[in-house]
């Protein structure tokens, strides 16, 4: 497991630009679905974009796991613009391509100005876009590396692929820059599905609510408030499963959800995640137990939903 977790980590999928994870997951879909034990309906295609639909048995409920990473854009000379929210340290490692050939950075922030630049022997393209250098860990308790959110809420979709039986899992893009798929996936899975519930397999922060090894979280709100009465339901559900799980109540925040929830259709969300570390950083960190948690939470919610 770990290891498809440090290859999905290692591959560059800023918001925008999701093409290499898209293909990446095609093939792992095409190359493990004969091991898995049901057989899905796939969709893909211009119709999808980037995204990708996988359609199991008589779907009662949606899986939603974004594809994309944070990152940074070249803009002029040496000028960086954020994708999404990065955290922004001075000497953070940048990857990219451009026409040139393979690009190895390093960020510099300019305290007073806060203006974003990069350090390297030559101009980038302007327009080439950047990720977290990749610097994969992994102890007995830990697994630390950039773009835990949201390569394990991927892992944790396809993991699922494997003995699911009824269901849907979407692969979404752009979440991390404020969304653009969900409501074309939404309205194909309530047109198509009446899909009436979705979970977010995403991954939320460690705060003084929520920490290390305690299990999956299951949120409240955050900038955005699902219908109680869903929420509830997965709680009851775990409880009822034995599955430890954390509360969370946050102010800021979102997911795919939050779009969800905007959406013309009757369609209720929880996100169900584990906890990081080091939010939006080369160093995003979680406990093995927490994702474990997660994914057998996710087994028995797309069972008994």
């Amino acid at each position: 497991m770990y290891p498809l977790l440090k290859k999905l980590c290692s591959i560059h999928s800023p918001s925008g630009n999701e093409s290499s994870m898209h293909d990446f997951l095609i093939s792992y879909i095409e190359q493990n679905k004969a091991s898995w034990k049901n057989q899905p309906q796939l969709f893909y295609g211009d119709d999808f974009q980037h995204c990708i639909v996988l359609v199991f048995g008589k779907p009662r409920t949606a899986v939603f796991a974004h594809i994309d990473n944070i990152g940074f854009t070249v803009r002029y000379g040496k000028e960086l613009v954020k994708i999404g929210g990065p955290k922004l340290v001075s000497g953070y490692g940048l990857t990219g391509v451009d026409s040139v050939g393979k690009v190895e950075c390093t960020l510099q922030l300019n305290e007073d100005s806060n203006q974003l630049t990069y350090a390297f022997h030559r101009d980038i393209e302007s327009g080439t876009d950047l990720s977290f250098k990749m610097n994969f860990r992994e102890d007995d308790n830990y697994v630390q590396s950039c773009y835990m959110d949201n390569r394990l809420g991927v892992l944790n979709a396809l993991k699922l692929c494997e003995t699911i039986e009824n269901g849907i899992i979407v692969f979404s893009c752009w979440e991390e820059h404020g969304g653009g798929s969900v409501p074309y996936i939404a309205k194909f899975v309530y047109e198509n599905y009446k899909i009436r519930q979705a979970l977010i397999s995403d991954i939320t922060w460690i705060t003084e609510g929520v920490t290390h090894g305690k299990g999956v979280v299951v949120s409240l709100r955050d900038s955005g408030i699902p219908r109680r009465v869903f929420v509830n339901r997965v709680m009851q559900c775990l409880e009822k499963n034995n599955i430890a799980f954390q509360k969370e109540i946050e102010s800021s925040g979102g997911s795919d959800g939050n779009e969800l929830q905007k959406q013309p259709y009757p369609i209720d969300w929880c996100f169900v995640g584990a906890a990081e570390d080091f939010v939006h950083s080369p160093d995003e960190k979680v406990h093995k137990k927490d994702i474990e948690s997660m994914l057998e939470a996710y087994r028995i919610l797309m069972r008994d939903l």
